[in-house]
């Protein structure tokens, strides 16, 4: 109870965790499905960009925010899924999603593995010796139902669109935050802009800020508008390296059907000074391109859940979750948390 849920999705993956509810829905701009599922022993699945509305979601990206399921299980993440999935009046990417819509039910096999390539992105791990042993039993998994597993897999451009990333959410949160706030009504007591945000933050910062600062937000509020070049050339390069000559280029070079990796290390203490201080993480490269990203549980470390990502191309889905069940039904790794105070290490 001392260790930190992951987020931001983290008050859904405690619930679910905690049989609060059947299943929630998370919200990720860059990990914030896939993180608090892993961290809370659950199953999240990351939507491509398009599949689901993100209208009415609190922005901080719309090139990369998203709304996906998470659960205690693979079958019941596929079945919110399929009751999320549809075109938006009020979110024009989602009429792209119509199109791929499916019932993702269809695709709980457990011999779904069975023919599989699938790739091990050996960068996204390696910065725990403990999940590199959870890593390692659960490609013999892998094997066991049936799967060829490439290892190692070099994922193009890993680690060149991240500086691209951060200049694409600065100008998309100031436009996207803007928007949100100004729908507001006149009469409601709260803030209409990022300016008046930060305002309010300044004034109140006794209760708003006694430990962290909004630095973010003020580089956010300095950007410019979605026509700057700066934007424009940092949102270009960020999807091509990250989509398409990132995952597809990987995926085709290697004949490949998936890759995997590590969702996140194990829980860290919550620490109200220096803030989060997570260990490794596999989310950005889909988050970036706007491809679906399924965790499942896959072990735990010292009673710390850690979970196993599944991520592929646009649209992948309806393979993923069915790797993601055969993977689940082979290994039944997830564990009921036991509300501990503390973690006891002998």
């Amino acid at each position: 109870l001392d260790r930190n849920p992951c987020g931001s999705s983290s008050g859904t993956g405690a619930a679910i965790a905690a049989n609060l509810a059947a299943a929630g829905i998370g919200t990720e701009t860059d990990g914030s499905v896939v993180c608090p599922s892993s961290t809370n022993g659950l199953v999240g699945i990351k939507p491509t960009l398009g599949l689901v509305s993100r209208a009415g979601i609190v922005p901080i990206a719309h090139s990369q925010d998203i709304a996906g399921p998470m659960a205690r299980s693979v079958a019941d993440a596929a079945m919110l899924l399929n009751a999320i999935v549809g075109a938006d009046a009020r979110d024009p990417v989602s009429a792209a999603g119509e199109k791929h819509r499916t019932d993702y039910t269809k695709y709980l096999d457990p011999t779904g593995l069975k023919g599989a390539r699938i790739g091990v992105v050996r960068k996204l791990a390696g910065f725990s010796p403990d999940v590199d042993a959870i890593l390692a039993g659960n490609i013999a998994a892998l094997k066991q139902a049936g799967a060829t597993v490439v290892d190692p897999v070099t994922l193009s451009n890993l680690g060149k669109y991240d500086d691209a990333e951060l200049t694409v959410l600065e100008f998309e949160f100031k436009h996207d935050l803007d928007g949100y706030l100004g729908e507001l009504p006149a009469s409601a007591n709260a803030p209409h802009s990022l300016a008046e945000l930060i305002e309010f933050n300044v004034r109140e910062r006794a209760r708003e800020m006694p430990w962290f600062d909004q630095d973010l937000l003020e580089k956010s509020q300095a950007r410019g508008p979605l026509t700057d070049k700066a934007y424009l050339a940092a949102l270009t390069r960020s999807k091509r390296l990250a989509g398409l000559l990132g995952i597809d280029a990987t995926l085709k070079k290697y004949k490949l059907d998936a890759l995997i990796a590590p969702t996140a290390g194990p829980a860290w203490t919550t620490d109200w000074i220096n803030g989060d201080h997570t260990a490794g993480s596999s989310s950005t490269p889909p988050a970036v391109a706007g491809y679906p990203d399924v965790t499942v549980p896959a072990g735990s470390v010292h009673g710390l859940p850690v979970g196993l990502s599944f991520f592929a191309g646009a649209w992948s889905e309806p393979k993923l979750i069915a790797y993601a069940y055969a993977f689940e039904q082979a290994t039944h790794a997830r564990e009921p948390p036991q509300f501990r105070p503390t973690l006891e290490i002998p």
